[in-house]
């Protein structure tokens, strides 16, 4: 449990969230709590009710580091090196090259621990290992010097091309026989599971029909006048957008699976006859990550171009994280994501690209191409045309923006084109807006090049744009649905720009406080932990907590007026009032999840998080 003072739990986490916990404490003020009418809470349990069109909201719970089914491991540094003059390209290289030669261990080589320092890199640096991370010290800054190759990635972490799941496994494909299977569904009917075990990674694969084309008015881009020879014909065509889902296999019941996660969107037979199969992922990496490292581009500022390009790339990688990292100074992003899946990204920050400012470029946080089942939590992005963005397509879903902050964006926090499913902004905020239109689940019809429904049964939930002047764009797609509940904003609308205009989505408690839970991924995860079977024997923290480690951790030698145990959803677990040094208060009947402890010292409070 890391101590986090008061004032950085206001920018660190939802400012209103931690004030209604403390409202609870005290009792010092009343916000009406609401529930959405797609979301009611009993007791401990979650309760998913549909809309007109029979969607309910996804369980979005699924994104991050193993599904977020355990915590990011704590790798021990097996190596340490220190800075040299001129470049260190081969220098850093050469010591991960000997952590990855380094037996496997529970999945894990170790850690290369950079000392503090300033490290030259003319050229790219990659992780292609499993279990090995790159950690640095207080004051490690990579710094890439040069343009060789042009637009270079600064660190690679993962394989060095793209695995997401083409290679079909000779005789796995079986048909999916379900009529109908609605967004949130985990459980598919397969003409036969004979083989199929649990375990297994298999990818479902939706068929970019002719049928399914006409279904979503091929994309909603314009068509082509036949008046002018310069109008291009940007209609999404056959095959160009399948949807495609990677998972695991998690219970086999006759010729019905159970999978990991659910799917993002309706797979109907009638427009697509969808399928399974077991893919050849040779090649992919798991379990390695970034900690603590801070990398800085060199260029000339402004709208130079010739610099390295990505800070850091997740490519073809599993199970990965980016932890207290920042990346300045770069062209197209400071963190991309490519066939990359359920990873976590935590605290960092991705600040002032440079370049042009137009298409392929700013894009601070970026979910790319088949990029599912990522958390991106507590992160903070400046200056971005996008700061948080799905530029991925139909193989992208699933992935999640976390009390995330965005300062001072030059354009929309959006999905980006090419049918994007499941995207949550879960308490997002824009500040230092420089336009109005900075969120937005919509169709970009013809920007781009026939950018067309580019977010689809994806959730803002209690994001804030500011009520007296932000404007979030979100409209309902054909077949699908958009959603934005608990949102502040002076405008929610179908038409944020004048060449997209469609029906409005579902929008619910516009500038209306008191949403509970006021995080929907953390209620889910909540839920979900709590209905599945655990050992409080097996827990990864100790099941008891003493005051006295409280107080050590807190740093203060002054009497504890009050401690506090307070749920995610803001529900008080057990109070003391001014404890005895040494009392305990025990964890051990509590269900898995995130709770938070406030100690109540006599002039301050002192929150600590707890996630078990």
């Amino acid at each position: 449990m890391n101590h986090i003072a008061f004032s950085d739990m206001l920018s660190s986490i939802s400012r209103q969230w931690l004030t209604s916990c403390i409202v609870l404490c005290f009792c010092c003020h009343q916000v009406s709590a609401w529930h959405s009418a797609m979301l009611d809470v009993q007791g401990e349990s979650l309760v998913y009710l549909s809309d007109n069109d029979g969607f309910v909201l996804p369980d979005f719970s699924h994104a991050g580091y193993k599904g977020a089914d355990e915590q990011i491991p704590e790798v021990p540094v097996v190596r340490t090196i220190s800075a040299i003059v001129g470049d260190n390209t081969n220098h850093i290289q050469t010591a991960i090259d000997a952590i990855g030669a380094m037996p496997l261990q529970n999945g894990i080589r170790g850690a290369l621990l950079l000392t503090a320092g300033v490290y030259e890199v003319h050229g790219t640096l990659t992780v292609p290992f499993d279990g090995v991370v790159l950690r640095g010290e207080d004051g490690a800054v990579l710094r890439a010097i040069g343009d060789m190759p042009h637009q270079r990635d600064v660190l690679v972490i993962g394989a060095n091309k793209r695995i997401w799941g083409a290679n079909e496994k000779d005789g796995t494909r079986q048909l999916i026989t379900d009529n109908m299977v609605m967004p949130g569904c985990r459980t598919l009917t397969l003409n036969d599971a004979q083989r199929l075990s649990v375990g297994k990674q298999i990818i479902i694969y939706h068929p970019c029909t002719a049928e399914w084309l006409q279904a979503v008015n091929y994309g909603g881009v314009p068509y082509p006048d036949p008046s002018d020879p310069d109008n291009a014909d940007e209609r999404w065509t056959t095959g160009q957008y399948p949807i495609i889902y990677h998972r695991y296999i998690t219970e086999v019941n006759g010729n019905t699976i159970t999978l990991d996660a659910p799917v993002f969107y309706t797979l109907r037979k009638s427009l697509a006859q969808s399928y399974i199969y077991e893919p050849d992922m040779t090649g992919t990496i798991y379990g390695s990550g970034i900690e603590n490292i801070t990398i800085e581009i060199e260029s000339l500022g402004g709208e130079d171009e010739n610099h390295a390009w990505n800070a850091v790339r997740f490519r073809s990688i599993e199970n990965a994280w980016a932890i207290d990292c920042t990346f300045k100074g770069f062209g197209q992003s400071g963190l991309v994501t490519e066939a990359c899946r359920r990873s976590t990204f935590l605290r960092c920050k991705a600040l002032d690209p440079v370049g042009i400012t137009t298409g392929e470029r700013k894009y601070n946080f970026n979910t790319y191409l088949y990029s599912q089942l990522n958390l991106f939590s507590e992160c903070y992005a400046r200056g971005g045309r996008h700061n948080y963005i799905s530029n991925g397509t139909s193989g992208t879903s699933g992935n999640v923006f976390l009390f995330c902050v965005s300062d001072s964006a030059l354009n929309v926090n959006e999905g980006h084109r090419g049918w994007t499913q499941g995207m949550l902004y879960d308490n997002h905020r824009d500040t230092n807006m420089t336009r109005p239109f900075t969120l937005g689940l919509y169709n970009r019809v013809a920007m781009g090049t026939g950018h067309g429904w580019a977010a689809v049964q994806s959730v803002l939930w209690n994001c804030d744009v500011g009520e007296t002047y932000g404007t979030i764009g979100l409209q309902k797609p054909p077949t699908a649905q958009n959603y934005a509940i608990g949102c502040k904003a002076k405008r929610i609308t179908g038409k944020p720009v004048s060449s997209s205009d469609f029906t409005l989505g579902y929008v619910e408690g516009q500038n209306r406080s008191g949403l509970e839970p006021q995080s929907l991924y953390l209620a889910q995860l909540n839920d979900r932990r709590q209905n599945t079977a655990v050992n409080h024997a097996d827990n990864i923290i100790e099941d008891l907590l003493t005051i006295n480690t409280a107080l050590r951790q807190a740093k203060v030698n002054v009497q504890v007026e009050r401690l506090a145990i307070v749920a995610v959803e803001g529900r008080i677990v057990c109070t003391v009032d001014r404890p005895a040094v040494g009392e305990v208060v025990s964890l051990a009947q509590l269900p898995t999840g995130m709770y938070f402890v406030y100690i109540v010292l006599e002039n301050s409070v002192s929150v600590k998080k707890i996630l078990l």
